[in-house]
């Protein structure tokens, strides 16, 4: 079972996603648990404040260290397991990311930042740092939903068939290319005559050719790290004589 720790001050943002959904039956099928801790379960006054004013001026709020301390060292976790700091300065979350973090981690736990930021200190209870992308969101809650999300579903037995996916984008350094299910004509629109042939290899070998023609139009860049062999190459090199030429 992979267990997730979340130290958040919306508890309730977790917990509404992770019952539905895929997420949801990953933890039915106890594949999966979720965990939230709230900081201001461990304030000490009696407004069960988590915040302050920043030292040397500045706009908003800081969050304080002695709650999140708290709630971080009350989890009953791995003592080497990752230790998560959702923040826009972090390093890029991929599939790879989520890929490693499925195969070898029993505990993850989750720090969600909210107002202006962390104090420094809580940075230190870290072992990695992860963004989303180049934006700033409100707080880490929505964050850590895509990391549990993303990695939660690659836990085999979460998703009912674990094939689908290893054949999803990014899964082989490509994007994924088109499906099609009935009707085999709508509105002028075919299924491809390979993929209602019946044959598994022709089939096998169009899907691959697609996911390539898909990833060279729409993110080339992900070609440089992609493990390809001399057919997939030769074909590549098919689409760029074909697109010089138009």
């Amino acid at each position: 079972m992979l267990n997730f720790h979340v130290i958040t001050l919306f508890p309730e943002l977790i917990s509404t996603y992770v019952e539905t959904s895929i997420i949801g039956r990953g933890i039915k099928a106890e594949r999966l648990s979720v965990k939230t801790y709230n900081p201001r379960d461990f304030a000490t006054d009696s407004y069960r404040k988590v915040d302050d004013t920043p030292y040397g001026g500045g706009a908003g709020m800081v969050l304080k260290p002695e709650p999140f301390f708290a709630a971080f060292e009350s989890i009953e976790r791995l003592p080497d397991s990752p230790v998560l700091l959702m923040s826009p300065q972090g390093e890029r979350f991929a599939h790879n990311s989520a890929a490693k973090l499925a195969e070898t981690e029993v505990d993850i736990t989750i720090l969600c930042g909210h107002y202006e930021g962390f104090d420094e200190r809580i940075r230190t209870l870290a072992t990695r740092e992860l963004s989303m992308g180049d934006y700033v969101l409100t707080g880490g809650e929505l964050a850590a939903l895509i990391v549990i999300d993303a990695v939660g579903r690659l836990v085999p037995g979460v998703v009912g068939k674990h094939l689908s996916v290893q054949t999803e984008s990014f899964a082989d350094g490509l994007l994924e290319g088109p499906q099609y299910t009935k009707p085999p004509e709508f509105r002028g629109m075919s299924v491809p005559e390979v993929v209602r042939s019946g044959n598994h290899k022709l089939i096998a070998a169009w899907r691959r050719q697609e996911a390539l023609r898909r990833t060279f139009e729409r993110r080339p860049d992900l070609l440089e790290h992609a493990e390809l062999d001399k057919i997939d190459k030769r074909f590549l090199e098919t689409i760029k004589d074909s697109n010089e030429s138009r």
